[in-house]
């Protein structure tokens, strides 16, 4: 069963910082996309940002330049950078993952996902 558990989500003011850890657990296997996907109160889901398992990486316009996925396979871990954070970043922010998937981008459909870590930007 894949687990993943988010941490890092905090409160900050715009123009800061926050990096998000999600651990994952429960897989071994060498093909995989994960992902981050947010939702901010009345909106729909947006994927913010994704990573193959070949380490490429996709991300949405309004985070590009702003926020980095990476991982670290020896620790099972996955990571989103977010920098020049704006009020319109506050959201959820779900770690989601594939391990059976046709293509890895930033989406919002995937079939693990963590239980979500609130970010809170105030102007």
């Amino acid at each position: 069963q894949v687990q993943l558990v988010e941490s890092g989500g905090g409160s900050v003011q715009a123009g800061g910082s926050l990096r998000l850890s999600c651990a994952a657990s429960g897989y071994s296997y060498s093909s995989y996309c994960m992902g981050w996907v947010r939702q901010a109160p009345g909106k729909e889901r947006e994927g913010v940002a994704a990573i193959d398992s070949d380490g490429s990486t996709s991300y949405a316009d309004s985070v590009k330049g702003r926020f980095t996925i990476s991982k670290d396979n020896g620790k099972n871990t996955l990571y989103l950078q977010m920098n020049s954070l704006k009020p319109e970043d506050t959201a959820m922010y779900y770690c989601a993952a594939d391990i059976v998937y046709i293509s890895c981008h930033a989406k919002t459909g995937y079939n693990y996902w963590g239980q979500g870590t609130q970010v809170t930007v105030s102007s």
